[in-house]
C-alpha cells in the first residue's frame, strides 16, 4: 500500500518511496545504532542489553542487537536494510538457541560490558538497573525463560522469510516478530513508516496478556523451584524482628543501625551498588519523591522501587534505601551488622 499526501486541492499524490541503499543509510551505523538507542519504537518493554553481541564458542556471527523484556524473556532482534530481508530468519533461530541458557547473572555482565562500551557513566550500576528492570519476575532471583523470542527487522520480507515465520509462530509456537521499515523522501527529510506485519497488531495483543500469565506462574513457581525466598529475623539491641523477606529485612537493620546514631556514610559505604542513595536536604513525602527523582533522574518511573517512606536522615542529608535485593542480601546484612554492637541476623528457614 503507497503512502499519499492529501493536498489542499484534495487531490491524493504519492510520496515517493526510496531505499535505504539509495539514500546511503548503513546497516550497522546507521540503522542499528538508532534502534538500539530508540528501541522503544519496537516495543516499550524492551531493554538492550548488548549489541554485536557474540560470546559463542566456534562461532564468529553475532547478533545485531540483544535485548530483555520485562517477562524476563530474551529478545534477538536481527536487522536487515534490504528488500527481501536475505536469510535472517534461520540466522536468528541459531542466535535464539545460543542465547537460551543464559543466567541473570550472565545477562548483568554482558549488560555491564554493553553500558561501558557506550561510554555510560552508570555502567557500575548495570546488575541494579537490570534488577529493577526484571523486578517482576523476581529481580535478581529471575530465572530467565529458555523460549527466546526474535525480532526481525528489515525494509522488507519476501514469501519464503514470511511463510517460514508464520509456519513457526503457528505450529510450534515460536514467539517471531516481524517489523517493517519503510522509507521516504518528503521535502528534503528522510521519514520512516514503522509496521509490524507479522503477528498482526490485534493477535499480538493476546500474545502478550498470554506472556504475563505465564511469566507470573513461573514467578509463583520460582518461589519453590531456585529462587531464595528465605526470610531473615534482625536482632536490634531492642528486640527481634519477625521473619522478613529480603528488602524488608535490609531497612529493617538500616533504619535501626540509624536510629542507634551510626552515621549514614558508614552504612552507604557497606552497601553494594547505588542501593543506598543520598540528596542534600532533609525532606519527606512528595518533596522527597521529586528531589531524588532530580538527582537520579534513573529512578524516574520506578519510584515503586525504593523505600521513600522510610527515609533516613542526617546532617541535613536524606537518604533512600532500594527494594532490590538478591543473592549478595546476607553478605550485606553482615557487613552491617559489624557497625554496631548487639545487632544480628539469621535465616528463618521452616
Amino acid at each position: 500500500m503507497a503512502l499519499f499526501e492529501l493536498t489542499p486541492e484534495r487531490s491524493l499524490e504519492v510520496v515517493r518511496k526510496t531505499t535505504f541503499a539509495a539514500e546511503g543509510v548503513l546497516e550497522r551505523s546507521d540503522l542499528q545504532a538508532a534502534l538500539r538507542d530508540n528501541i522503544g519504537v519496537i516495543d516499550p518493554d524492551l531493554l538492550v542489553v548488548a549489541e554485536e553481541f557474540g560470546d559463542f564458542q566456534d562461532v564468529k556471527r553475532r547478533i545485531d542487537l540483544l535485548a530483555v523484556d520485562r517477562g524476563g524473556q530474551l529478545v534477538v532482534i536481527e536487522l536487515k536494510r534490504t528488500d527481501d530481508g536475505g536469510h535472517m530468519e534461520l540466522q536468528a533461530l541459531r542466535y535464539a538457541a545460543m542465547v537460551s541458557t543464559m543466567t541473570f547473572e550472565q545477562l548483568a555482565d554482558t549488560y555491564e560490558r554493553h553500558l561501558r562500551a557506550l561510554g555510560a557513566l552508570d555502567a557500575d550500576g548495570a546488575r541494579v538497573h537490570l534488577a529493577h528492570f526484571l523486578e517482576e519476575v523476581g529481580g535478581e532471583d529471575a530465572v530467565l525463560e529458555r523460549r527466546v523470542r526474535i525480532i526481525l527487522v528489515s525494509a522488507g520480507f519476501d514469501t519464503q522469510i514470511t511463510t517460514t515465520v508464520l509456519w513457526l509462530n503457528d505450529l510450534y509456537q515460536l514467539d517471531i516478530t516481524c517489523i517493517r521499515l519503510v522509507p521516504y523522501r518528503v521535502d528534503g527529510r528522510l521519514l520512516l513508516d514503522i509496521q509490524q506485519v507479522i503477528p498482526l497488531p490485534e493477535a499480538r495483543e493476546l500474545t502478550v496478556r498470554l506472556r504475563e500469565r505465564e511469566s507470573a506462574a513461573r514467578v509463583a513457581s520460582t518461589r519453590t523451584e531456585g529462587a531464595d525466598w528465605t526470610p531473615y529475623v534482625i536482632t536490634t539491641p531492642t528486640g527481634q524482628t519477625e521473619p522478613l523477606r529480603k528488602r524488608r529485612a535490609v531497612l529493617a537493620m538500616v533504619t535501626a543501625l540509624a536510629a542507634a546514631g551510626v552515621d549514614p556514610h558508614d552504612i552507604e559505604e557497606v552497601i553494594p551498588g547505588p542501593r543506598f542513595l543520598a540528596i542534600d536536604a532533609e525532606v519527606t513525602g512528595s518533596d522527597l519523591v521529586e528531589s531524588f527523582v532530580s538527582d537520579y533522574p534513573g529512578a524516574h518511573g520506578n519510584e515503586r522501587r525504593w523505600f521513600f517512606e522510610a527515609p533516613v536522615h542526617a546532617g541535613g542529608r536524606t537518604w533512600v534505601l532500594s527494594k532490590m535485593w538478591g543473592a549478595n542480601t546476607e553478605p550485606t546484612l553482615a557487613a552491617l551488622q559489624r557497625l554496631a554492637d548487639g545487632f544480628g541476623f539469621h535465616a528463618a528457614r521452616d
